[in-house]
């Protein structure tokens, strides 16, 4: 994998049923482009679960049937999250209430 990019901002999210639609509305037509569009991001795609989630937590092992979406960008580096271009376009205000995320900048090894 000598093409594999350095850097990846990976974002997981769990969204409410009933702001789904307007969520994945808003993230093809506004949220993607304009990620996209940022200075040092190379590439982006999204992905939603198609099956339930293994959990693992002290020791314990357990299931969630609650459907995640993430969404990975290939990123020059994590100085591409600084520049006034990804500031200005991140976010999702209007959904914070009605979302769980993780948000992170990975290294490839």
């Amino acid at each position: 994998m000598a093409d594999a990019p350095q850097y990846l901002l990976i974002v997981s999210a769990e969204i409410a049923r009933e702001v789904e639609d307007a969520w994945n509305k808003w993230y093809d037509e506004e949220h993607l482009p304009e990620a996209l569009a940022c200075p040092g991001v190379l590439a982006g795609n999204r992905y939603v679960s198609v099956s339930d989630a293994s959990l693992t937590r002290d020791g314990g092992k357990s299931t969630s049937s609650a459907r995640a979406y993430v969404a990975v960008y290939e990123l020059c580096g994590p100085e591409a999250l600084e520049t006034p271009e990804f500031i200005e376009m991140r976010g999702w205000y209007q959904f914070t209430d009605k979302i769980t995320a993780r948000t992170q900048v990975y290294k490839k090894l």
